[in-house]
């Protein structure tokens, strides 16, 4: 294959923390699905290592490296502390700066994210195209609204992220969230106009100056210091690095303002009421950017337990497939490796999962099972208990 002039901007003292044990390799869902060496976390980096060397790439370079989902389960496994996430966000802006990784059609589709008004007017034609049964039934959609409810401020003492994807296709998700959040005695504020989008499917296609415009957007719309209150693993998991993606002071204070909803509630767990409705079994699907990237994810856990009998997964936080838009462009590997996921959750006696992020959730509901936002569930019971 034809090599190309590249430059792989990675710290040399990150490209050799990996000493290649091997130990990432469980947990990595694309080598377990193809037991393919270079689709490992360690196959990867020797790749990279190639790469800085020789100054060049391949297609087969750019086949491994778009391959990856980027859940960073090889990172919690990883006794070296290897910043395999940041290598590879590097890594696909280098792509993406150099070659024609990201074509022009993928990047206008991702445009679409920071204009709310186009992106509401295009899920209305989704919608459409969806009651006349013309969308294929393996596209991972909900059934999208007509008419969104609106999103009304109750008080100030916290904010609630709202993103774009989730708040087109998902409010009723948001809806649920401030009841939950107002039940602990909380006021919520919505964000300003400028909090379109995070900007987390940019940086995983290595459109980064773009997601730093998105950031700095987003930043502008939640003035004062109360908490930033995030019901989406994907999109809290972004915030929170936008320290290190701006790379300002004003983007780290921003950062340490972000929280899941589920940290915030779990340190408030004596304020939540309580409930006589019969409690549900239910099983958690630990999103990746939750368990991985935020490490926040026994929150889920403690603020569902006052309400289900839950069910707790022993396959070590193992990836869904979703990936944020992953499974859209590598539709066979995110399948097989959401069947391991589907297997283990088919395998217990539960009456629904439990995930904390839309893709996720979406992904899993296209293979089959139940799923709903943790807060989704908590609402419906305190509704019903009211």
């Amino acid at each position: 294959m034809k090599k190309t002039p590249f430059d792989l901007a990675i710290p040399v003292e990150d490209i050799s923390s990996c000493v290649s044990c091997g130990l990432c390799l469980p947990h990595c869902p694309t080598y377990r699905a193809t037991q393919e060496e270079s689709a490992s976390p360690r196959g990867r980096i020797a790749l990279m290592r190639q790469a800085q060397r020789d100054s060049s790439i391949d297609d087969a370079f750019v086949g491994f490296m778009d391959s990856c989902i980027q859940c960073r389960g090889c990172e919690t496994a990883c006794p070296a502390a290897v910043p395999f996430g940041s290598m590879m966000e590097k890594t696909r802006e280098a792509l993406a700066t150099q070659t024609s990784y990201q074509p022009r059609w993928r990047r206008f589709g991702y445009s679409f994210l920071g204009k709310p008004r186009l992106l509401r007017l295009g899920s209305i034609g989704l919608a459409v195209l969806q009651r006349l049964r013309m969308v294929p039934r393996r596209l991972p959609l909900p059934k999208l609204p007509f008419v969104q409810k609106a999103l009304i401020d109750s008080g100030s003492d916290v904010w609630l992220y709202t993103g774009c994807i989730m708040d087109a296709w998902m409010r009723e998700t948001h809806l649920s969230a401030q009841r939950v959040i107002e039940s602990t005695g909380a006021g919520v504020k919505f964000p300003l106009k400028g909090a379109s989008c995070c900007g987390a499917l940019h940086v995983h296609a290595g459109l980064a100056p773009e997601a730093r415009a998105l950031a700095k957007k987003t930043m502008a719309s939640f003035p004062g210091e109360a908490p930033i209150l995030v019901d989406s693993a994907g999109c809290g998991a972004q915030l929170k690095a936008y320290g290190e993606l701006v790379g300002t002071e004003e983007a780290e204070v921003f950062s340490r303002r972000v929280m899941d909803v589920h940290e915030w509630l779990a340190e408030r767990l004596e304020q939540l009421p309580t409930t006589q409705e019969p409690r549900p079994k239910v099983v958690v699907q630990d999103p990746c950017h939750l368990r991985h990237v935020q490490k926040a994810h026994e929150s889920v856990h403690q603020v569902l337990e006052q309400y289900v009998d839950l069910i707790h997964l022993n396959d070590d936080g193992l990836c869904c497939g979703a990936g944020g838009a992953y499974a859209t462009f590598h539709p066979e590997v995110a399948k097989e490796v959401r069947e391991r996921k589907l297997s283990l959750i088919r395998s217990v006696e539960a009456e629904e999962v439990a995930s904390a992020n839309p893709g996720c959730l979406l992904h899993l509901q296209a293979g089959g099972v139940r799923v709903r936002h943790p807060l989704e569930i908590i609402d419906g019971l305190l509704t019903r208990e009211s």
